[in-house]
C-alpha cells in the first residue's frame, strides 16, 4: 500500500485536529485517577472547582472563567448525592464570580452534615472566599491566599461608591451616582448578611459580624491577597499545609498554549565524586 504526498498531508491534518481532543481525554483520565487516589487516602468525597484558564482568547476576544450558575448546579448536585456520613474535600482555585452562584454553593457546603474541608492550593478570591467561609476547615498552602468579598458594581467597589456619594452634599451628586450608591448599599448589606449566615454555625454572632464587616466592608482593594496568618487573625478556621497529592492534581489542569514568558529548566545537581 502506497501513500502519496496528498494522503500524508491529510493524515497530518487529521492528527493535528485530533490532538487537542486526545490530550484533553488523557488529562481527564489522569485527573480521575488523581481524584480517586485522594479520596482513598483521605477517606473523603473530592469535589473540585478549578478555573485554571483564567485568561485565554477565542476569535480575538478575551474569555475568562468564573464561578457561574452552571458551577453552582453541578457542585450542589455532587454535594447532595454525597452520603451524610461522608466528609467532603472541596478543592478551589478561582478568581471569584457571581455572588448568587457562590452563595448557593456555600449554603450547600454549610448544609452537609459531615465535615467539609476547603483546599486552596493557590488562590480562592471573592466568591471563592465566600464559599470557603462555609467550610469546617480551610487548608492553605504556604503561599496560598484568600481575598475580600466586597461586592463590585459596574466594576467599582460598592463601598467606594457609597463613600463618593457621602463625600459631598447630595445636591452636588449626579443622579447616576445616587442610584449606584443605593444599589451598592443593598449589595453590601446582602453580602455581609450572607457571610454572617455562613459563619454563625461555628462562631458567635458578634465574631461572625466582625469578620463579615472586615471582608465585605471595602477595607482593602478587591484583589488584596489575604494570607493564612491574616485569615487566622480574623478568626477563620485556617490550617497551613497543602497535601502534595492536591498540588499534583493541579498540574493536570494545564493552561492553554500561550506565550507566558515564564520558563525554567530542571535542576541539574552536581554529581558527587566517587571515592
Amino acid at each position: 500500500m502506497t501513500f502519496d504526498f496528498s494522503t500524508l498531508f491529510w493524515i497530518a491534518i487529521v492528527v493535528i485536529a485530533l490532538q487537542p481532543l486526545l490530550m484533553g481525554r488523557w488529562f481527564t483520565v489522569r485527573r480521575a485517577q488523581a481524584i480517586r487516589a485522594i479520596e482513598k487516602k483521605h477517606g473523603t468525597r473530592v469535589i473540585t472547582m478549578i478555573h485554571r484558564q483564567e485568561q485565554r482568547r477565542l476569535f480575538g476576544f478575551s474569555v475568562a472563567r468564573h464561578i457561574d450558575l452552571e458551577d453552582a448546579q453541578t457542585i450542589i448536585a455532587a454535594i447532595k448525592e454525597t452520603p451524610d456520613t461522608v466528609p467532603i474535600d472541596l478543592i478551589l482555585h478561582t478568581p471569584g464570580g457571581l455572588v448568587l452562584a457562590a452563595m448557593q454553593i456555600a449554603r450547600a457546603v454549610e448544609a452537609h452534615p459531615a465535615k467539609v474541608t476547603v483546599y486552596v492550593p493557590v488562590y480562592a478570591m471573592s466568591g471563592g472566599t465566600l464559599i470557603a467561609l462555609a467550610a469546617d476547615e480551610i487548608v492553605l498552602g504556604e503561599f496560598s491566599v484568600l481575598g475580600p468579598i466586597d461586592p463590585q458594581i459596574l466594576g467599582f467597589p460598592a463601598a467606594s461608591i457609597v463613600k463618593a456619594r457621602d463625600s459631598k452634599p447630595v445636591a452636588d451628586v449626579m443622579d447616576l451616582t445616587l442610584v449606584l450608591a443605593d444599589v451598592s448599599e443593598k449589595a453590601l448589606a446582602q453580602v455581609k448578611r450572607g457571610a454572617v449566615e455562613l459563619l454563625t454555625p461555628r462562631l458567635d454572632q458578634g465574631a461572625a459580624e466582625a469578620i463579615a464587616n472586615k471582608l465585605a466592608g471595602g477595607h482593602w482593594t478587591h484583589d488584596y491577597a489575604l494570607t493564612a496568618a491574616e485569615a487566622k487573625g480574623l478568626g477563620l478556621p485556617v490550617r497551613v499545609g497543602m497535601p502534595i497529592e492536591v498540588m499534583g492534581l493541579m498540574k493536570l489542569y494545564p493552561q492553554p498554549i500561550q506565550q507566558s514568558g515564564v520558563e525554567f529548566l530542571p535542576i541539574d545537581l552536581p554529581r558527587r565524586p566517587r571515592g
